[in-house]
């Protein structure tokens, strides 16, 4: 299932653009999680650990590891094609894992040598359940030493649906002003996806895996919407074993919440 360095870079770069129109200001939002990491490990001894949650094709391993040289990252992600984009594009950025998070025992999976000194991840883990989100949060406070940080960056929409609405507009007109939504769009990617002959073998392994999931191989997924507040997830991070838990970084319903151990 090897790539060729031309075709991953290509894809990468598609993605790159592609996720522009849901993340709003995307580029912030790794800056603000690579300063909260940057910061939590400063002064340690050794280098630091960190796990990157739901790595997809590298985006965030990739800026951490050029913002932090001297960190040893374990980018995990469930989707082949993704990972084999990672691997192949930003190979010296990280370790690549490929397991499901939240499945059973996958963090043993992970092959961690010492305490992790922070997890992170962007747009990843709103597809688990309150159930499945609670237990991993748990098995990561587990994972990290005691001050370590747990970085989440995505979209968590207000408790309060009229204010739901309004940081929905603030993040739609932020897109329309940076010409972001001219990009294509999730569905556009994974189709022309499906028309490159070098990456059939993967999207069929995709395609089966997604199959004995939900018990059906049509399609190719979908970019899924987060479903639980900021609110929501700060409460399950108190009750897996968090000190600290808060956003630090917020721009419409796009948010980078951190956890302290």
């Amino acid at each position: 299932m090897g790539l060729s360095l031309a075709t991953a870079e290509r894809w990468v770069e598609r993605w790159e653009r592609q996720q522009q129109r849901y993340a709003v200001d995307r580029e912030e939002r790794f800056t603000v999680i690579a300063d909260v990491v940057e910061q939590s490990v400063a002064g340690l001894p050794g280098r630091p650990s960190v796990v990157d949650l739901g790595c997809g094709p590298g985006s965030l391993a990739a800026r951490l590891a050029r913002r932090m040289p001297y960190a040893d990252i374990v980018a995990v992600d469930m989707d082949p094609l993704l990972l084999e984009l990672a691997r192949t594009h930003h190979a010296d950025a990280a370790r690549y894992v490929d397991v499901t998070i939240g499945a059973r025992d996958w963090t043993h999976a992970l092959g961690l040598d010492r305490p992790l000194d922070a997890a992170v991840s962007t747009t990843a883990l709103h597809y688990l359940d309150p159930d499945a989100l609670y237990r991993t949060y748990r098995q990561l406070a587990g994972l990290l030493r005691p001050g370590g940080v747990l970085v989440n960056g995505d979209h968590f929409p207000h408790d309060d649906a009229a204010l739901a609405g309004l940081a929905g507009c603030v993040g739609r007109r932020h897109a329309e002003r940076g010409q972001a939504l001219a990009h294509e769009d999730w569905a556009s990617w994974w189709a022309a996806v499906a028309q490159d002959p070098e990456l059939t073998d993967l999207l069929a392994e995709r395609r089966r895996r997604q199959a004995a999931v939900t018990g059906s191989g049509t399609g190719t997924g979908t970019g899924g919407a987060p479903c639980l507040s900021v609110s929501t997830h700060e409460r399950l991070l108190r009750q897996a074993g968090f000190r600290h838990v808060g956003a630090v970084w917020q721009y419409g319903d796009s948010h980078v919440l951190v956890a302290i151990r």
